[in-house]
């Protein structure tokens, strides 16, 4: 007969020896008293203890907790019982937190991340209560990806076990609408969407439709307004005078406004005009006011030419996109440094580099590709769609190396995963339809990486952290093209194959026009309690506003980890560390210490750029990332970093300056009850990257 547990929620499950000296172990370490082995001469003892309570008698998780506490103090191990009965405590409180979410924590996942799950995943009844657990909801995603597998004469059984098993262990989660609406009647799994603005009042409201009913299912969309007709020129149907770009995106903003994507996210857009539009101007000075189109990004579609007339400090041209005709010549720098102005003190603009997005195009054949999705990671042509995943590297280290076998599996069912996300996705349009099943664009991505980096005992900002990064993300890019070429033999490949690069390139076949996307994971790092995308740690220990006006301190964890083992998770510590948000200025931590654990504003900026383009060296889509800048950053730091992400080949650059916004979901200079010192304070949903409460996504 088998022992069982009663479990706090009631239910019975098989007794584990080796949770019991997993938590001896972390009491004896936390408090230097000892190794394995001591542990394993209590966890003895307490299982001879154990062994007398007959088998039918099922035992509490309190009971067994209550004798580990007991031999811990018995074997004199006095340091070690305190830190368990402070461990039962802490684990107590966090529960009760905890319920305050109206969910059963099967997953055993932090507290932001149920807080996320809570306000936007989790499927509720029709009296808005929650109706499924964390674990529930990815059964729910599992079976309904899997069931594309029909489709090709397959089983969905074990396919369902697999994609189960992968996010699960938070190994691989996909984007965010498909955790919400896989399995329901919405059926929209896709997160990145770009719509054509046309140059007539009906082209730019289809647009704005169009925006709707996407953003009402969750996705986010990426405009070009290049095509617009400048303000001041002539309508020739009703003999006016047109607007202009930045006057119609204020409809588009305004949409946004009221649609709320089905209850779960406020909408997000990408706005684009390129540098050569008479509007330039305008546009780039568009969010200089705070408020300003609150639900865009912008970004300045840069070509060549002009990075190349900015560095030779000579001028270029306006064009009028109704007439193709130059209308103007202007300082290719005068245009850069209002740029880099209004990045410095907004945020916005960014570049986008257009003509090396376009040298990567897959699909020339089909036209060019003018605009991006919201984070500026997914170039897409008019109409196109693309679904993305992001793999947990933090997940892939054991014994302070990569674990290469797990992660080539990984990234071979994470394929799988998404290519069966276009056969089930139900799109928005049919001519999003149309055009996402013409290319069956894929995007799989990383995510914590700055943990991934630590494990290694890697600094971020280092030679070698840029080596195993291109390393990585090279090993990834190969084993996803595997996956699609082999998808490509037996399902076929996209249909816009012939004319692709991947056929001038001599693939014998290819499943999807693009693999690979790093994304900044946003929220789907919450969940699995790591940091966004290529993001390096924003700060170390911090305060986190959870829901009812609830501060905790939360604490990276891995670096929490670490404390432990090193005996140095004390609460003084952990505070000292909240205000400065890092260690660089704390002399009482080691120096290897110190230059392990960089965070964001510790890293000179250039090493920001250099990271994001050792990705994109191996990345078929974009790679979005936030350089963010110290408050005291000038305009000339801006333009260096525009200048080396051109050169460096990246497709897009973004920079944010810390408090270049009043309203940030990162601050410094929040308090806790008896503090009377300032900390580092971080909203519910904040993950990194950008801190404006205005970036969208």
């Amino acid at each position: 007969m088998e022992r069982k547990v009663i479990k706090r929620n009631g239910r019975l499950v098989p007794f584990e020896p080796q949770r019991i000296e997993r938590a001896i172990l972390r009491a004896l370490r936390a408090v230097k008293e000892g190794n394995g082995d001591r542990a394993k001469a209590v966890t003895k003892r307490v299982l001879r203890l154990i062994e007398k309570i007959p088998l039918d008698q099922p035992l509490a998780v309190e009971d067994i907790q209550d004798l580990v506490e007991a031999e811990l103090t018995r074997s004199n191990l006095l340091k070690a019982a305190k830190a368990y009965i402070l461990y039962r405590k802490e684990r107590e409180e966090l529960r009760e937190t905890k319920k305050i979410f109206g969910v059963e924590d099967d997953l055993k996942l932090s507290v932001n991340a149920l807080q996320v799950l809570a306000r936007r995943y989790l499927l509720r009844d029709e009296n808005g209560k929650i109706k499924e657990t964390p674990k529930q909801m990815l059964k729910r995603v599992a079976s309904a990806v899997a069931r594309a597998e029909e489709k090709f004469g397959h089983l969905p059984d074990k396919t369902y076990e697999e994609f189960f098993e992968l996010m699960v262990n938070l190994d691989f989660l996909p984007n965010s609408p498909t955790l919400m609406n896989a399995g329901t009647e919405m059926g929209q799994l896709s997160a990145c969407f770009v719509v054509p603005v046309e140059d007539s009042l009906e082209g730019i409201f289809e647009a704005v439709k169009a925006m709707a009913l996407i953003q009402k299912s969750g996705g986010g969309t990426g405009f070009s307004f290049s095509r617009l007709r400048p303000k001041g020129d002539i309508v020739r149907s009703t003999k006016g005078i047109a607007s202009g770009p930045v006057s119609f995106m204020k409809v588009f903003d305004v949409t946004t406004d009221v649609i709320k994507q089905g209850g779960k996210r406020r909408g997000a857009n990408m706005g684009i005009l390129r540098v050569d539009h008479p509007d330039i101007f305008e546009f780039v000075t568009a969010k200089k006011e705070e408020g300003s189109f609150n639900n865009f990004n912008l970004s300045v579609a840069v070509t060549d030419e002009f990075m190349e007339a900015v560095k030779k400090d000579s001028t270029y041209y306006l064009v009028n996109p109704r007439s193709g005709k130059k209308i103007k010549k202007v300082k290719a720098r005068s245009v850069f440094d209002l740029i880099v102005a209004n990045a410095w003190k907004t945020g916005d603009p960014g570049l986008v580099f257009i003509d090396e997005v376009n040298r990567k195009n897959p699909t020339p054949h089909l036209g060019q590709i003018e605009s991006t999705n919201p984070c500026g990671e997914q170039p897409l042509l008019p109409y196109e769609s693309c679904n993305l995943g992001s793999i947990n590297l933090s997940k892939m280290v054991r014994n302070g190396k990569v674990n290469w076998k797990k992660l080539e599996k990984t990234v071979k069912k994470a394929v799988q995963f998404l290519d069966d996300v276009i056969e089930v996705n139900q799109f928005p349009l049919p001519q999003i339809a149309k055009m996402t099943l013409q290319n069956r664009k894929i995007g799989l991505g990383v995510m914590g990486l700055a943990e991934f980096l630590i494990l290694l005992g890697i600094p971020y900002d280092s030679q070698k952290a840029l080596h195993v990064a291109q390393k990585v993300m090279k090993f990834i890019s190969e084993k996803a093209r595997e996956a699609s070429v082999e998808l490509g033999l037996k399902r076929g490949s996209f249909p816009s194959f012939k004319g692709s690069l991947w056929e001038k390139k001599g693939f014998p076949a290819m499943r999807n026009a693009t693999c690979t996307t790093i994304a900044p994971t946003g929220t789907i790092s919450i969940i699995a309690n790591t940091t966004s995308g290529i993001e390096p740690l924003f700060a170390l220990v911090y305060i986190r506003e959870a829901l009812e006006g609830i501060r905790l301190i939360e604490v990276n964890p891995v670096f929490e980890t670490w404390l432990k083992e090193k005996g140095w998770a004390d609460k003084k510590r952990l505070l000292a560390i909240a205000r400065e948000g890092s260690l660089k200025n704390l002399s009482e931590f080691p120096p290897e210490w110190r230059r392990l654990f960089v965070t964001a504003l510790d890293i000179e900026v250039d090493w920001h750029v250099k990271m994001q383009a050792a990705f994109q060296k191996y990345t078929d889509n974009a790679v979005s990332k936030t350089v963010n800048l110290p408050a005291d950053s000038t305009p000339d730091d801006v333009r260096r970093i525009f200048l080396l992400a051109y050169d460096l080949k990246c497709k897009g650059i973004t920079v944010y300056r810390y408090g270049s916004r009043k309203e940030q979901v990162l601050k410094v200079g929040s308090f806790l009850p008896g503090e009377e010192e300032s900390l580092i304070l971080a909203g519910s949903e904040y993950s990194g990257g950008c801190p404006a409460t205005s970036c969208p996504f």
